[in-house]
C-alpha cells in the first residue's frame, strides 16, 4: 500500500492530503468523487467515490465518508468521526470527533455537532424491512448539538435551537428552544 491512494478522484488546486488516506477508493460504477480547492484531509481517512465536497473541507484522523453526500464548502469533519451514504451537509456545518451520522440525515449550513454525538435512523434495526423504513433526521441551520446527544429517527433540530450535551432528543426540537435530558425536555 502507498502512503496515499486517490482512486477515481478529482481533487482542486492546493490540497493537503495526510498519509495513508484513500480517496475514492470504492468498486463499482459510481462516478468519481470531486473535491474542491483547499482541502485538508488527515491521515487515514477514506472518502469514498460519488460524492461531491466544497471547497476549505477540514477532515480529521480516520474520518469516513461514504459515498453519494453532498458536502458545502467551509466544512468540518471530525477525527473517527463517520458520515455514511446519502448525506447532505450544508456550508459551514462542524462535526467534532467521533460522530456518527447515518444515511438520508440533513444537517443544514452553520449547524454545529459536538463531539460523540450519535444520529440514529432506524427505529427498529435488525429487521427484514429496517433498509425500506429509514427516517433521516434534519438538523437546521445554526442549531447546536451537545456533546453526547443521541437524535432518534425522523425528527427535525430547528432552527437555531440547542440540544444539551447528553440529551436523547425523541421528537422535533422547535426553532430556538433549549433541550435537555432523557427524555429530552424543553428549559428554554
Amino acid at each position: 500500500m502507498t502512503d496515499t491512494e486517490f482512486g477515481d478522484t478529482e481533487v482542486g488546486a492546493r490540497p493537503t492530503v495526510g498519509p495513508f488516506v484513500m480517496l475514492g477508493d470504492q468498486p463499482g460504477e459510481l462516478p468519481p468523487l470531486r473535491i474542491g480547492d483547499d482541502a485538508v484531509i488527515r491521515s487515514h481517512a477514506v472518502i469514498y467515490r460519488a460524492s461531491t465536497i466544497g471547497h476549505r473541507i477540514h477532515v480529521g484522523h480516520g474520518a469516513l465518508v461514504r459515498e453519494h453526500c453532498a458536502i458545502g464548502d467551509d466544512v468540518s469533519i471530525g477525527t473517527h468521526s463517520v458520515v455514511e451514504h446519502h448525506v447532505a451537509i450544508g456550508d459551514r456545518a462542524r462535526l467534532h470527533t467521533n460522530c456518527f451520522v447515518p444515511e438520508h440525515t440533513i444537517i443544514e449550513s452553520d449547524a454545529w455537532i459536538g463531539p460523540g454525538v450519535i444520529v440514529t435512523n432506524a427505529r427498529h434495526p435488525n429487521r427484514p424491512d429496517t433498509k425500506n423504513n429509514l427516517e433521516g433526521v434534519h438538523i437546521s441551520s445554526d442549531a447546536v448539538v451537545g456533546a453526547g446527544a443521541v437524535l432518534l429517527p425522523g425528527i427535525t433540530i430547528g432552527v437555531g435551537a440547542v440540544v444539551g450535551a447528553g440529551a436523547v432528543v425523541t421528537d422535533d426540537v422547535e426553532p430556538g428552544a433549549v433541550v435537555v435530558g432523557n427524555p429530552h425536555r424543553r428549559i428554554s
